[in-house]
């Protein structure tokens, strides 16, 4: 293993949201940057392997970059490499943290706009803990929409933070209870908003709840994380519509996180 290129550090802090879903603190290294939106490698040391090569995973970071303490969020699969291993981690073990973290989900990949769409499924939600605590977010657009699509409503997490914490926060609260808009969405209970994201873009549903006019590439940048299916459905939904994909080397109206789904 090639340790000089990961970070040693230890966790601190785990929270099982359900039987599928979890999330857990861990320190940070001073030498840590990181763009809101981004994700790493991270990964356990792993002592059976014969070369002590350990077993990694990319996960976006769900702290903002100047927070303390890194946080993660993950689903659990009894048969997964890594996560099989990683829903049992307690406070005291030792965590890989890659040192060169990267992504699309990037404010500096949207060209200039009047509104934000922040549109993810499952863990998809990580990256967009980061930027709704960006200040810069609340800077560049008026309003910004972060919907979040679960199969069940026990899968909506950190409602708390979402709903009471983070319209209350100390430098943040005016903006975000001016400008933030949460739309949870849940697909196989009853629950207010029902449906898949794309069903609620079509029959227009998400648009006539939160008061605001469908997405036009005028007005609206959009960010999206989660399922493939979810990734294919709606970039081909946007193009349709005209939104043009942003990128590192050319801004556009929206902008995907391909690198891993959900």
């Amino acid at each position: 293993m090639n340790s000089s290129a990961y970070f040693h550090e230890t966790v601190t802090k785990v929270h099982h949201w359900t039987d599928r879903l979890f999330s857990f603190e861990a320190t940070r290294s001073h030498s840590l940057r990181f763009e809101n939106g981004q994700f790493t490698m991270i990964g356990l040391p792993n002592p059976e392997s014969p070369d002590g090569a350990p077993v990694l995973r990319a996960y976006s970071f769900a702290s903002a970059n100047y927070e303390e303490n890194l946080e993660f969020l993950s689903i659990k699969m009894q048969d997964g490499a890594l996560t099989s291993r990683l829903q049992k981690v307690q406070p005291g073990d030792t965590l890989l943290v890659g040192k060169k973290p990267t992504g699309s989900l990037l404010l500096s990949n949207l060209l200039q706009g009047k509104r934000l769409y922040l549109l993810g499924t499952g863990t998809g939600l990580a990256p967009f803990l980061s930027i709704i605590k960006d200040p810069e977010t609340y800077d560049l657009y008026e309003k910004i929409i972060l919907v979040h699509c679960v199969r069940k409503k026990s899968d909506l997490v950190y409602p708390q933070y979402l709903k009471e914490e983070l319209p209350n926060h100390e430098f943040l609260g005016a903006a975000v209870r001016q400008k933030l808009i949460y739309y949870p969405t849940v697909t196989r209970e009853p629950f207010p908003a029902q449906g898949r994201i794309t069903e609620l873009i079509q029959n227009q549903k998400l648009f006539t709840d939160i008061a605001l006019p469908a997405i036009d590439p005028e007005y609206d940048r959009v960010m999206i994380c989660g399922s493939m299916a979810m990734l294919n459905d709606l970039r081909t939904m946007l193009v349709q519509r005209k939104f043009a994909e942003g990128a590192a080397r050319q801004a556009g109206h929206f902008v995907i996180e391909r690198s891993f789904v959900d």
